[in-house]
């Protein structure tokens, strides 16, 4: 086969892969809208006659560098930061679940905290 019949089958398999994804991602959409937006961070199942669909919601979550580590000096909690955030800084989401309230709740003011996109795991009940 030639480079160029090979070049052709690669972009044809992109556009029909492109359109799957675009497909998919509409039907999540319309799972969205049936089932509601998870307002939580977690896994949540739903069931229907033949069909189980699991639904994932993560969140992302974004730390103002500089606001944390004013907010930690003030608080005098610096020492802290090294245990909760890695230093890009990225929160360290199992340190800080296991931490003191008192310590998360005065450095939350330097973390925004929004949904990604749900992920969907469907699989015919046996």
């Amino acid at each position: 086969m030639s480079l160029d019949a090979l070049a052709q089958q690669w972009i044809d398999a992109k556009e029909a892969e492109a359109q799957a994804v675009a497909h998919r991602r509409a039907i999540e959409d319309e799972l969205i809208a049936l089932l509601g937006e998870p307002k939580d961070e977690g896994t949540f199942n739903y069931e229907a006659d033949q069909m189980k669909v699991t639904v994932t919601q993560r969140m992302t979550r974004r730390v103002d560098a500089d606001l944390l580590q004013e907010i930690a000096i003030d608080a005098g909690l610096f020492d802290h930061l090294k245990d909760l955030f890695r230093w890009k800084p990225e929160i360290n989401m199992r340190a800080w679940r296991d931490s003191d309230p008192a310590i998360t709740g005065a450095l939350a003011a330097a973390i925004t905290t929004t949904p990604s996109k749900p992920s969907f795991k469907i699989e015919a009940i046996k």
